[in-house]
């Protein structure tokens, strides 16, 4: 998946919430609303941010990114566009590393739902996920090493439910059901842990923005039938 930088402003959903097609028979209501598409480029920023170590490609995407700073979500995105235009790739991947690859016992941080709820890797919740997955026809790429409960595959996860990329758009009904099993459990406290990160400088604005959107998308499920 090839994650779309997001703009800062609020999305529309973050005021509206999660909003249901009125008549899901019609052509017009099976499109895709574009709350829901910009839901899918803040969960593909995130999976692109949190995947690899930055690429140039991505940084340059990052500097020209026009904030809104209104809200504590644009504050995070300015810091980030901002951040980006004063520090170089290197310096990102050096950080990258320092939070989440290390020496010896790995990174100040570990990105996968078995560690947070189990405080192992390879446990049961990567077990429920692989599950899941396959329920919804939901293969592993193979492009990463990494297992699928890494925050960024889990991201990239919901961002195809929105889109379509794993063979059509997932109802909201759907939706809710995997972040609420496999994102909602943990995936704030990793946005905050990586907030407050020793190592977090380019990155601290990364777990800004994931922090207030994930608690925005469990608002809004739990308004979801």
């Amino acid at each position: 998946m090839e994650a779309t930088l997001a703009t800062g402003g609020e999305t529309k959903n973050v005021r509206e919430g999660h909003r249901r097609p009125k008549n899901p028979d019609t052509e017009s209501d099976r499109e895709i609303p574009e709350e829901d598409l910009q839901r899918a480029h803040i969960y593909g920023l995130l999976a692109r941010l949190l995947a690899a170590p930055m690429s140039e490609a991505t940084l340059t995407a990052l500097r020209a990114i026009d904030a809104d700073d209104s809200t504590e979500f644009g504050r995070a995105m300015a810091s980030l566009a901002d951040l980006a235009r004063r520090t170089t790739r290197a310096a990102t991947e050096e950080e990258y590393t320092q939070l989440f690859y290390g020496v010896g016992a790995g990174g100040e941080l570990q990105p996968y739902a078995s560690y947070y709820l189990t405080g192992f890797l390879y446990e049961k919740p990567l077990a429920n996920l692989r599950g899941d997955m396959a329920e919804l026809g939901i293969a592993a790429s193979g492009s990463s090493t990494e297992p699928e409960d890494h925050i960024a595959s889990l991201c990239e996860i919901m961002h195809g439910l929105i889109t379509g990329a794993f063979g059509k758009p997932y109802d909201l009904a759907t939706q809710r059901k995997f972040f609420i099993r496999h994102l909602a459990p943990w995936v704030e406290r990793f946005f905050e842990n990586l907030e407050r990160a020793k190592a977090a400088a380019f990155y601290m604005p990364v777990g800004t923005i994931g922090k207030v959107f994930v608690g925005i998308e469990r608002e809004a499920f739990e308004t979801v039938a």
